[in-house]
């Protein structure tokens, strides 16, 4: 019988891991929504949501978990935003380390703002978990779109990442 249990719940987290890896989450497209929130991270997220903000898909940007040793401005000469989009729609958040703290400091940027609806620009690989803390984190009537930036993991980081997932998961069903 316990066989039969650890074998069949072997089989549940191999098929898991395969629809993981093979269907990953896409670019969202142009829709529209009031902010944009950037976990730190991996190549091709900032200018990604950059370009959403430039596009004028939203109307905000937080880019969440940048390191308390960056300033504004180095951000900005970094990625070519103007001293005048810096000012007036872009928020650097210190506060986070992991995708939790991402998630808790993007609620607790919403919640300072009138927001209803939000993109989540992050990796392929990652964007589960960090839709899922962010619904999570925040009040249910925030709308979340997934914007997936393409990226190419290798099999061990997909491994890894598919664990945190059901981690995430299993945690979310006794945290917040």
């Amino acid at each position: 019988m316990i066989l039969r249990i650890i074998s069949t719940a072997l089989l549940v987290w191999i098929f898991g891991f395969v629809w993981f890896s093979l269907a990953l989450p896409q670019p969202a497209g142009d829709l529209q929504t009031d902010a944009v929130i950037v976990p730190t991270g991996s190549a091709g997220r900032i200018p990604q949501g950059l370009s959403v903000l430039e596009q004028g898909l939203a109307e905000q940007l937080l880019v969440t978990g940048v390191d308390p040793e960056v300033k504004p401005g180095e951000f900005a000469a970094q990625f070519g935003v103007s001293r005048r989009r810096m000012d007036c729609c872009v928020t650097l958040g210190f506060a986070a380390v992991d995708t939790k703290s991402n998630a808790l400091e993007t609620a607790e940027w919403v919640a300072d703002r009138n927001i209803t609806s939000l993109r989540l620009v992050t990796a392929d690989w990652h964007m589960r978990r960090a839709a899922h803390e962010l619904e999570l984190a925040l009040p249910s009537d925030v709308t979340i779109v997934r914007d997936a930036v393409q990226t190419e993991l290798e099999l061990d980081g997909l491994f890894l990442e598919y664990n945190k997932l059901l981690a995430s998961w299993l945690a979310g069903l006794v945290d917040y």
